[in-house]
């Protein structure tokens, strides 16, 4: 990958991203963890529900589908909380709390002797995960270059998948109390390694603190505050370009107390619409609750494969497809991968429900790779623009004064529809099926395809502190 600064090529690996990039690998850390704890539910399931279950009595269908949700009213939660705090106590404080809900949930997990206690880890776990969606992303977007931002920003989603997949992974060949010891040490070696990463310089500059976002500033960009001579042509340039952003972040008017004039003025209110639009059109395409229920689906479309094999193989394809999309986000643009990720979306959801209301039976058993190579296509498609490219879009959409209130209400409002997709699309695929499923969520595409494709701009480039 090669970015353009100062009119010289630069590779995202180059010495003047070294340290955002260690520093956003870092904070995914978290975000890993998470997705640990997502992963672990699918393959304890059969286990809780059954005769030889860890806690008293096996549970039912009606408390399984309460742990899975609660992980959305959790998200929710853990939103507005951090939301709340983020710019109160800073981002690098925010970064120390996320691991503390985590790390209950485990201990909860370990020590469950009924349903209540995965009620309260599911809860705690969406908690930690929905402050991740609020801090780290504001976090990562803060230290980066314009140049590199998309890509560094784009990483959130695929240690979130990869998180998944080894959660997954671990819990299908572990035992149940073995699990919890072992992901346990994952926020642990997360709050050990962020100890060293420094407050971003936007919100030093906005508490005042010119001296310590210098540092700061230094730190992120791989500058020297100082060399042999001052008069340096080097430390000249560096002074220059700190004091450029420094003006620009005040000029932003982040030292100011936010008011509701803020929000409801009309360009702020199209903002919010289209945020609106991007996440609901990201949660109701399916883009998270299908892979919820891959084994179902490819029950349902005659899969001879193994299900947990089934289900690694697409979550292989999502991790391909943000790696993708981290490649090329800053080369392409927000707008152009996101609108293509949409399209092609609907249409792998349409192939979906055409075979799963036209195919026979005897054509879909002769023929079971290619529910497989359908859904790997649907995986694959989202997880290159509509799945990792919502928290960038979202951030640089929003005004640099209401941008930590802001992404906490898009990210609630996420949550909120989380919670209601892991509601809905059990109830559609066992109540009218799984092809009037695909065709809602393909229409859900095609209706956020089009508004979106009328009135998102590209923001690609775009500086962030106004």
């Amino acid at each position: 990958m090669v970015y353009s600064v100062n009119n010289q090529k630069s590779s995202v690996f180059s010495a003047r991203y070294r340290w955002q990039v260690i520093a956003t690998m870092t904070v995914h850390i978290m975000t890993f963890t998470h997705g640990v704890g997502v992963g672990w539910l699918a393959p304890s399931l059969p286990l809780l529900g059954s005769e030889e279950t860890p806690l008293d009595k096996p549970i039912s269908i009606d408390e399984i589908s309460w742990v899975g949700s609660l992980i959305g009213l959790g998200a929710l939660t853990g939103n507005i909380i951090f939301g709340l705090l983020l710019d109160r106590l800073g981002r690098k404080l925010c970064m120390y709390l996320l691991a503390i809900p985590n790390m209950i949930y485990w201990i909860l997990i370990y020590s469950a002797q009924d349903v209540t206690y995965l009620y309260a880890g599911r809860f705690l776990a969406g908690v930690s995960g929905g402050g991740c969606y609020v801090v780290l992303p504001i976090f990562v977007a803060e230290i980066s270059d314009n140049n590199v931002r998309g890509a560094l920003s784009s990483m959130a989603m695929m240690y979130v998948s990869i998180g998944m997949i080894v959660g997954f992974s671990l819990a299908s060949y572990l035992s149940y109390y073995l699990m919890p010891c072992i992901a346990i040490a994952f926020p642990v070696i997360y709050l050990l390694a962020i100890i060293g990463l420094s407050e971003t310089p936007q919100y030093l500059l906005r508490q005042g603190r010119d001296a310590q976002a210098e540092k700061s500033f230094y730190f992120y960009k791989n500058l020297h505050s100082s060399s042999a001579d001052n008069e340096s042509a080097y430390h000249d340039a560096a002074k220059i370009e700190f004091e450029t952003f420094r003006q620009q972040v005040l000029s932003g008017g982040v030292k100011q107390d936010v008011t509701w004039k803020d929000f409801f003025n009309w360009p702020t209110l199209k903002i919010f619409g289209l945020n609106f639009t991007l996440l609901v059109s990201n949660q109701l395409s399916g883009s998270f609750a299908l892979f919820n229920y891959t084994s179902h689906i490819f029950g349902e479309l005659e899969t001879q494969i193994e299900p947990n094999t089934c289900t690694i193989i697409v979550g292989a394809a999502q991790v391909v497809g943000i790696l993708c999309a981290v490649a090329l986000v800053d080369r392409l643009g927000r707008r152009v991968m996101l609108l293509t990720s949409m399209g092609c979306m609907g249409l792998g959801e349409l192939g979906i429900g055409l075979l799963s209301s036209l195919a026979p039976k005897e054509f879909l058993a002769a023929n079971n790779w290619l529910s497989l190579l359908l859904m790997c296509f649907v995986a694959f498609i989202a997880s290159v623009g509509v799945i990792p490219l919502i928290f960038i879009i979202i951030i640089e959409n929003l005004p640099a004064k209401i941008r930590s209130i802001g992404t906490s209400i898009c990210m609630a409002t996420l949550s909120a529809f989380i919670f209601v997709s892991l509601k809905i699309y059990p109830l559609m695929i066992f109540g009218p099926g799984l092809a009037a499923t695909m065709y809602m969520s393909a229409g859900v595409c095609a209706i956020g395809f089009t508004i979106l494709g009328l009135f998102l701009p590209e923001t690609k480039g775009k500086l962030l502190t106004h």
